[in-house]
C-alpha cells in the first residue's frame, strides 16, 4: 500500500458500524471494515456513489451465509480497500471497559465490557466547534504546501482529548504548528497530530513524550499558537485545532517520503456521536475525564 485514497462517508461508517454491533454475538457476524471495503471495491473508493441499499443487499446476502470475502472474490481492488481502511479505521471499534455512570451517593460503578465505538471526538462534549473540509488546502507560512489537516474552530482553552489510545511521541514547540502534540496507536500504523494548542499552557499535567494515553483522555487545550519561530507565539488570526492524522507503512518512518497524511473531515463528523465528558479539577485547574476507560486493543 503506498496510497490511502480516504473518502468514505459519515452515513456509510453510521450504517457500517451499526450493522458489525448488532450482528456481534450472531451466527454470521459482520465486520464493518470487510462492508466497507467492499463497497470501497464497489465504487472504486468514490463514496459519492453510496447508497444505503448496495449496503443492505451486500447484508441480506450475509445473512444468508456467505461472507463478504466471498462475495469480492473477482472485485480486483477489494484487497487493496480492506488493507487501507484497516489501516484508518482498525482502531476505532472494539471491545473495551468503561465506567457507565455513577451511582447515588457518589461512588463509581465498576468498569463494565463494551463494544463498539472506541475511539473519541477530538473535542470534549459540551465544547462546541466548527469546520470545513479544508484538506489539501494552500499554506504559505515558511514554504508553499498544501494543508495536510483538519482545521477544527472553537474556544481558546477548550478541552481537547485523545481520539485514540497510544503512546506521547512528540511534544513540544514547532514554528508552523505551535505547541502540539504527537501520539502514535498501540499498533503503530496511525499518528494523530493535535496542533495550534493555547499559549502558556497547552498541554494536561500529566502529558509528557513516552505517556500512555487513553481514547478520550485530555492531552491538551485548544489555542491558536504557531506560525512564529519564536516560541509561545500566538501566530495564527483565530483559534482553532490542527487535527492531522497519518499512516505509517509498515517499513516507513514518519517525516518521509512514504507518510501518508489522511482526510479526516468525514470522521470527524463520524466520531461526534462519541464525545468525552470531562470535569474541571478546581485545584489543578485541569479538566479530567469522568468516567474511566480502558482500552483493550492495548493488551492485544
Amino acid at each position: 500500500m503506498t496510497w490511502v485514497d480516504f473518502n468514505v462517508t459519515k452515513s456509510a461508517m453510521d450504517r457500517a458500524l451499526q450493522l458489525d454491533i448488532e450482528s456481534r454475538n450472531t451466527k454470521n457476524p459482520l465486520n464493518w471494515i470487510d462492508l466497507l471495503a467492499y463497497l470501497g471495491a464497489k465504487y472504486g473508493g468514490n463514496f459519492n456513489q453510496y447508497r444505503a441499499k448496495d449496503l443492505n443487499e451486500l447484508v441480506k446476502q450475509c445473512k444468508d451465509g456467505v461472507s463478504v470475502k466471498q462475495l469480492a472474490e473477482n472485485m480486483k481492488y477489494f484487497d487493496y480497500y480492506k488493507k487501507a481502511y484497516e489501516a484508518v479505521l482498525g482502531g476505532m471499534v472494539g471491545e473495551y471497559l468503561i465506567q457507565l455512570t455513577d451511582k447515588p451517593g457518589g461512588k463509581a460503578l465498576q468498569l463494565q465490557t463494551g463494544y463498539g465505538l472506541k475511539a473519541y471526538s477530538p473535542v470534549a462534549e459540551g465544547y462546541g466547534f466548527s469546520h470545513y473540509n479544508d484538506f489539501g488546502s494552500s499554506r504559505s507560512f515558511g514554504f508553499s504546501r498544501p494543508h495536510q489537516g483538519h482545521d477544527i474552530f472553537g474556544r481558546i482553552g477548550t478541552p481537547v482529548v485523545a481520539v485514540e489510545s497510544g503512546i506521547v511521541e512528540t511534544l513540544g514547540w514547532n514554528q508552523y504548528g505551535g505547541w502540539r502534540i504527537g501520539i502514535r496507536s498501540f499498533d503503530g500504523r496511525r499518528y494523530y497530530y493535535y496542533a495550534h494548542l493555547r499559549k502558556d499552557r497547552p498541554y494536561h499535567g500529566d502529558m509528557q513524550e513516552g505517556v500512555l494515553v487513553q481514547a478520550g483522555d485530555v492531552i491538551g487545550y485548544l489555542g491558536m499558537t504557531g506560525y512564529s519561530n519564536a516560541e509561545n507565539v500566538n501566530g495564527m488570526k483565530s483559534p482553532h485545532l490542527h487535527f492531522g492524522m497519518e499512516i505509517v507503512p509498515e517499513g516507513c518512518e514518519r517525516e518521509s517520503n512514504c507518510e501518508i497524511w489522511i482526510d479526516t473531515y468525514e470522521i470527524i463528523k463520524f466520531l461526534e456521536q462519541h464525545k468525552s465528558t470531562v470535569v474541571l479539577d478546581k485545584e489543578t485547574k485541569e479538566y479530567n475525564r469522568k468516567y474511566r476507560f480502558l482500552d483493550l486493543g492495548m493488551l492485544e
